[in-house]
């Protein structure tokens, strides 16, 4: 079959929805689908893609973040069998959508968050979200959810109630053998003069449109903590944000205990998650739908400490794989990291589960064949 993957945005530029694009398209090649992958051309350069499905960056007509208008899918995609969106993809669910009122398309759509956003944003998308969201998801065959959990409490809680069948659930994955525990890397002990520390772990994108992370829960409540020289944050990843982020933690006094590493290759972030002792996603609000640095973490016998939000508890459970907190609160957040600095029989203990509970539920290989059925069962 001929599939086409509709993302907002592909490696090498880095984001959840663009890793999850890329290895379901790897996953539907490798069981013998042609697939062909589109998506907007943000950077100028050459970009070497070598995998074994062709990869079309197109020039949006207008763009913003990674939302872009790409008026080429009009005739690019009626040669395909089936069309996956990967949602939300603002200026390329539109087109799909105004196409599929002319032609018969057979299509999926992977919904992998509601959008919240900031100031004038927010406004906007609360209008995409009530007046043309269910326009496209109108048109869908089926709608793909990463978990019922957030399904459930997300802006599709009324479209599951009434159309059950049309949903399906295929989780976002993990590279087990990429992400496994492995001995403290000497190299980076030394680079970042972390030895006889423990490690505190924040990995994301550090930009504008991933505020929600929210880094700077991490910061405060690092600032809370600055009494004992046991630990030092590591923060991994890059953005618009890095700077006011480092400034706040110089001006709470945390310039030698939060150490910004800025961007990591993919071959060499599984070396930070095994340096670390843990990893924490203090995320605030619900634009945090899953969590994958959390299975990254989890793959590598990480315990992990989260914000208890739909979706990401489902990856995370409670006292099993690792612990919650309460979204936007620093206090609780400095118990439940000095609770695994002054544990480590409880830390091993979470993450040992949570390298099981990857095992058993979230390697890509499994997710690709629920993908692949999913895909086949659209008539």
């Amino acid at each position: 079959m001929k599939i086409a993957e509709v993302t907002p945005i592909f490696p090498p530029a880095k984001n959840g929805i663009g890793n999850v694009a890329y290895y379901n398209s790897w996953l539907l090649s490798t069981l013998g689908h042609e697939v062909g992958v589109f998506t907007p051309r943000y950077r100028t350069g050459f970009i070497t893609d070598e995998y074994p499905f062709k990869v079309q960056r197109l020039y949006p007509w207008f763009k913003y973040g990674n939302a872009g208008i790409l008026p080429q899918l009009f005739w690019k995609l009626p040669q395909y069998d089936l069309i996956h969106l990967h949602y939300p993809f603002f200026g390329g669910a539109e087109i799909i959508y105004f196409l599929n009122k002319f032609r018969d398309l057979k299509l999926a759509v992977t919904y992998h968050m509601d959008v919240v956003g900031t100031g004038i944003l927010s406004r906007f998308f609360r209008w995409h979200t009530n007046h043309v969201m269910p326009r496209i998801l109108d048109k869908a065959d089926k709608i793909i959810i990463t978990s019922w959990d957030y399904a459930r409490q997300s802006n599709l809680r009324d479209r599951l109630q009434a159309e059950p069948e049309k949903f399906v659930e295929v989780p976002c994955g993990v590279n087990h053998l990429l992400y496994k525990p492995r001995i403290k890397d000497k190299t980076l002990l030394d680079q970042y003069e972390l030895h006889d520390k423990k490690i505190i772990l924040f990995v994301g994108v550090l930009d504008k449109a991933h505020y929600f992370k929210g880094l700077n829960i991490l910061i405060q409540a690092a600032s809370q903590m600055k009494d004992t020289d046991e630990w030092r944050v590591l923060v991994v990843g890059d953005g618009n944000l890095r700077d006011s982020y480092q400034s706040l933690a110089e001006n709470l006094g945390l310039a030698k205990k939060i150490i910004f590493a800025g961007f990591v290759p993919d071959n060499i972030l599984p070396k930070f998650y095994n340096t670390a002792d843990m990893l924490v996603l203090p995320s605030v609000d619900k634009s945090e739908a899953f969590g994958m640095v959390a299975l990254e973490a989890m793959a590598s016998g990480l315990p992990v400490i989260t914000s208890d939000l739909a979706g990401v508890r489902t990856v995370v459970e409670k006292q099993k794989t690792g612990l919650l907190v309460k979204p936007g609160s620093v206090d609780n957040l400095v118990k439940m990291i000095r609770s695994l600095l002054d544990n480590p029989r409880l830390a091993f203990n979470l993450g040992q589960a949570g390298r099981a509970k990857v095992l058993e539920k979230y390697t890509w290989d499994s997710i690709g064949y629920k993908l692949d059925n999913v895909l086949r069962s659209i008539k």
